[in-house]
C-alpha cells in the first residue's frame, strides 16, 4: 500500500455565516473587473520583474496549454518585463485541496499574481465548501502580502457549456463569484466564447481535428483541450480581460482583510509532512532515486513513505474541523481505515478505475461524525 506524504490539517471552528448576492453574479461575462490587478500592472509600469503564479487542476498544469500560452503573451507584450511562473496545477483536485498547498506550492515563491482555477474540479461539490477552500486562498495570501494581486478563472467541460450558452454561471464558478465579488478579485470566464462558438456550429466539444476540418476541435476527451485550439481561445480571453483591465484607472492601495465571508473558513489550512509525525510498524522512505513510483510522482512528491503490512499506522494530534492525506493511488494502492479518538471510523479506498497507473490524489474526512 503507497501512503502519503503529506496529512493535512486545519485550524477553528466557528458558526458558518453567509451572504448571498447570488441573483446579481449569476450572469456569464467575460470579465467582471472590480477592483482589477493594481499591483501587478504598477510593477510592470516600473518594469520589474513579475512572478505570476498558476494554481489549479489539470487545465492549468497542462504543457502548451492557457498557462504558458498567457505567459508568453504577456512577455510579447510587455518586453520590458522579465516574467517568471509558478505552475501549481494538480490534476484530478480542486479549491479543497488547492487551499492546503498553495502556501508551499505558490505563496512561498512570493507571487505578484495568482491566477486561480477551480471551476471544473469543484463542480458538483456543495457552495459552502467552495466558499470556505476560496475564501481561505485569498485570506491565505493577502495575509501574507496584501500587494499580491488574485483573479479567478473559470474554464469549462462540454457538460457546462449549456449553462453557459443560457448566459449563466455553472454552480460551481457561481460560488467562486461571490467569494470574488466580497474582496473585489477580478474573474474571467475563459469557456463563455468556447461556449458560444459551439453553439453557433462552429466548435465540437470532442474529436481528432483531422476527422473534423471545417470544425474547430476542442478536446479530444470533453475536457482537456487541444493546445492549438481549445487552450488558444482560453489564451485570447484572458489576453482580452487582461488588456481591459491594463486601462483601469485604479490606485495601488494597501488591502486590509476584511471580515470573513464564512467564519468557518479553511484560512488556517496547513500541510505537515510525513515526518513529523508518530509512525508505527514498517514503514520505509522511497526516493526518486530508488523506486519507480517516487520518480514518477518526482514533482508531486520529494519522497514517500510506503508500508505493505496490515496495521501499520500513522498518528498525528490535532484540533480542528477536517484531516486529510495528500497521497498515491494507483495499481498498487489498497485502502486506509482512518479512526478519530477511538469513536469515529472510516475506511477510505485508495483504488478506483483509474489506477492503471500512479498519481497524486488525496481525501479529506471530518474528524467527527458530526
Amino acid at each position: 500500500m503507497k501512503s502519503l506524504l503529506r496529512i493535512i490539517t486545519l485550524f477553528f471552528c466557528f458558526p458558518t455565516l453567509v451572504f448571498s448576492q447570488k441573483s446579481a453574479l449569476e450572469n456569464a461575462t467575460l470579465l467582471r473587473a472590480r477592483e482589477g490587478l493594481p499591483f501587478f500592472f504598477e510593477k510592470i509600469k516600473a518594469g520589474k520583474p513579475i512572478m505570476v503564479g498558476y494554481l489549479g487542476g489539470s487545465i492549468t498544469e497542462a504543457g502548451k496549454g492557457w498557462r504558458e500560452q498567457s505567459l508568453s503573451w504577456l512577455q510579447k507584450t510587455y518586453p520590458q518585463v522579465p516574467f517568471r511562473q509558478i505552475n501549481a496545477g494538480v490534476g484530478g483536485t480542486g479549491s479543497d485541496l488547492g487551499v492546503f498547498r498553495v502556501q508551499t506550492q505558490v505563496l512561498d515563491q512570493n507571487p505578484d499574481l495568482v491566477f486561480v482555477e477551480f471551476a471544473v474540479n469543484d463542480n458538483g461539490k456543495k457552495p459552502e465548501q467552495i466558499y470556505k477552500a476560496m475564501e481561505g486562498i485569498v485570506r491565505k495570501t493577502w495575509r501574507q502580502n496584501p500587494h499580491t494581486d488574485l483573479c479567478f478563472v473559470y474554464t469549462l467541460t462540454a457538460d457546462l457549456a449549456p449553462t453557459y450558452q443560457q448566459g449563466k454561471l455553472p454552480a460551481s464558478a457561481l460560488a467562486m463569484e461571490q467569494i470574488a465579488e466580497y474582496y473585489g478579485i477580478p474573474s474571467v470566464c475563459l469557456g463563455l466564447e468556447v461556449a458560444a462558438l459551439a453553439q453557433q456550429g462552429k466548435l465540437i466539444f470532442k474529436g481528432k481535428p483531422e476527422d473534423a476540418p471545417d470544425k474547430i476541435v476542442f478536446s479530444a476527451d470533453n475536457v482537456h483541450p487541444y493546445p492549438e485550439t481549445g487552450h488558444r481561445l482560453y489564451t485570447e480571453a484572458l489576453a482580452k480581460a487582461l488588456k481591459q483591465m491594463a486601462d483601469l484607472k485604479v490606485t495601488p492601495q494597501k488591502r486590509a482583510l476584511a471580515k470573513p465571508y464564512v467564519n468557518d473558513n479553511w484560512e488556517a489550512a496547513r500541510m505537515i509532512a510525513v515526518d513529523e509525525l508518530k509512525k508505527q510498524g514498517n514503514w520505509t522512505t522511497i526516493t526518486p532515486d530508488t523506486d519507480s513510483v517516487a520518480l514518477a510522482l518526482q514533482q508531486r512528491f520529494s519522497s514517500l513513505i510506503k508500508s505493505s503490512t496490515p496495521g501499520d499506522y500513522l498518528e498525528v494530534k490535532m484540533k480542528g474541523l477536517a484531516c486529510g492525506l495528500y497521497d498515491v493511488m494507483g495499481p498498487g494502492t489498497g485502502q486506509y481505515s482512518m479512526e478519530v479518538d477511538q469513536d469515529f471510523k472510516q475506511t477510505i479506498s485508495r483504488f478506483d478505475a483509474y489506477c492503471t497507473d500512479y498519481r497524486s490524489n488525496f481525501f479529506v474526512v471530518p474528524t467527527s461524525p458530526n
